[in-house]
């Protein structure tokens, strides 16, 4: 079966069949916020009522090193747990893990069967008609934990319809202004739509929206927020931790963002489920995510990050700042999509003494490079290339003083990924 060919669910018999029918009925990138549609689809078959332990994750970055930490903190302890999470990288099958294992292509085949089935005549949107899968797969494998991170934004997202027994934001932050609103009070007050009355939900955001804790007064929500409630200190190797009488001293600093680390052991503190201390550190002594802070190579020395927002950017160029020393030259690698603050992002590594190198993203939201350039300030020059595979070469010869950061969107990072071999590093 060809993705060219018109497909029918009749005639869907691989996990790429149905991606392929689904995204012709309505494309990956075609966003309808909305409840309605969902929720209908999912009572038919329950598939609201996750099994076990749910934790809903909303905000603006760092939903997926905050569930990759709960998820790893959770498995240690010798729990079943199933994590959500969009976008994938590489593969489709990532956005579900069961144990830590992407789920296979069966098992998603039988999950948009069932979601097909029920829906009838009730259009679903590519993510809610995955999101319905994942959940039906989830119903069937039953975890004894299932982390959900939200797509987008909270109150109307597909993954708001589940019951958590708590729930996280991460961070409040521009970003999907068109359908979020244009002010982090506003987008705070979309994400505090994952908060359930009577429930405890914890807030990793260390400057915390007006919005966020009015949603919670509203519901009753038993707020724990970072800087207020919990607090985490950084050190050069090490992070210290407090939440309430828990006292944790000089942590391993793991290859993604303490503050996310952070919001997840609070989130385990209050379901009553921190593992020993010896386990923490043995956990977060070898955390990390692919696409976060990842080393493809170091010879040459290539590091990924999915940074595509002002926010994760600053984080991005400050660890940066930490990193630029043992380098000779620091050479940027970007692509972006259009519909991204593509100017407040690159900004905060302009007036350092990187090389840019910008590239071309494909698709109706890529951005041309020529957009990124016209972006930089006018002391800020770089090279330009149609698409990432024309960076390679140049990648390939360079000297061991030098360091490439790939970064600006997960379309760059997961193209750098299937065009680079993959090496133990």
């Amino acid at each position: 079966m060809t993705s060219s060919a018109l497909l029918q669910s009749q005639s869907c018999q691989t996990l790429s069949d149905w991606l392929c029918y689904i995204e012709q009925s309505h494309p990956v990138e075609k966003i309808e916020l909305g409840l309605s549609r969902v929720f209908t689809v999912a009572e038919r078959a329950g598939l609201a009522q996750l099994p076990g332990t749910v934790v809903l994750i909303a905000g603006t970055n760092g939903k997926g090193t905050t569930a990759r930490a709960l998820e790893q903190l959770l498995l240690a302890q010798g729990y079943r747990v199933g994590v959500y999470s969009s976008p994938h990288l590489l593969r489709f099958n990532e956005r579900l893990r069961l144990d830590g294992v992407d789920v296979a292509d069966d098992l998603w085949v039988e999950g948009l069967r069932q979601v097909e089935a029920l829906r009838g005549d009730i259009p679903l949107t590519y993510f809610e008609f995955t999101t319905l899968a994942a959940f039906a797969i989830l119903k069937s494998q039953m975890p004894q934990f299932c982390l959900i991170e939200v797509g987008l934004g909270g109150r109307l997202d597909a993954t708001n319809i589940v019951d958590p027994a708590l729930s996280i934001i991460t961070t409040v932050d521009l970003d999907h202004q068109d359908w979020l609103g244009n002010d982090r009070e506003t987008i705070g007050g979309e994400k505090a739509g994952v908060f359930r009355a009577g429930r405890p939900a914890v807030v990793g955001d260390l400057q915390l929206p007006a919005s966020v804790r009015e949603v919670s007064r509203q519901l009753g929500t038993e707020l724990s927020c970072a800087g207020i409630d919990y607090h985490f200190a950084l050190a050069e190797q090490s992070f210290d931790w407090c939440f309430a009488s828990l006292s944790l001293k000089s942590l391993p600093r793991p290859m993604v963002p303490v503050q996310n680390v952070a919001t997840a052991l609070t989130a385990l503190a209050l379901l009553d489920l921190l593992p020993e201390e010896a386990m923490i550190r043995n956990v977060l002594a070898r955390l990390h995510l692919p696409g976060r802070m990842q080393w493809l190579s170091r010879q040459p020395a290539v590091l990924l990050d999915v940074a595509h927002n002002p926010q994760s950017a600053s984080y991005l160029a400050t660890q940066l700042t930490q990193l630029q020393a043992g380098y000779r030259s620091v050479h940027l690698v970007v692509g972006m999509l259009k519909d991204k603050d593509i100017r407040e992002a690159l900004r905060y590594f302009c007036g350092e003494a990187y090389q840019w190198h910008l590239v071309s993203l494909p698709g109706a939201r890529g951005a041309d490079h020529r957009q990124l350039q016209e972006a930089l300030p006018a002391t800020e020059q770089s090279c330009q290339y149609s698409q990432v595979s024309d960076v390679i070469s140049r990648m390939r010869t360079a000297a061991a003083d030098e360091l490439f950061v790939v970064f600006g969107s997960f379309v760059t990072v997961s193209s750098m990924l299937s065009l680079w071999p993959q090496e133990n590093v």
